[in-house]
């Protein structure tokens, strides 16, 4: 495992946009779904400041939020 966490949301441009980016990358992620996570959205709350947004990008002790490119 590459140590990169992905939270994402259905139909989210940007979230597809950051997933094609690792994958063509070469980048093992973990994706986390908002909405088939319950503790998910409140763990990207935590890492955002309270900002409620996709995707939240966790890269070993960087923390991404959003994406250009969607």
């Amino acid at each position: 495992m590459s140590g990169v966490i992905i939270y994402t949301k259905d139909g989210c441009p940007y979230c597809a946009a950051a997933k094609k980016h690792y994958t063509e990358q070469g980048i093992i992620f973990e994706e986390i779904n908002i909405y088939q996570t319950p503790s998910a959205k409140q763990k990207i709350l935590e890492l955002t400041g309270g900002e409620a947004m996709v995707p939240v990008i966790v890269d070993k002790d960087e923390i991404k939020i959003g994406f250009g490119g969607g």
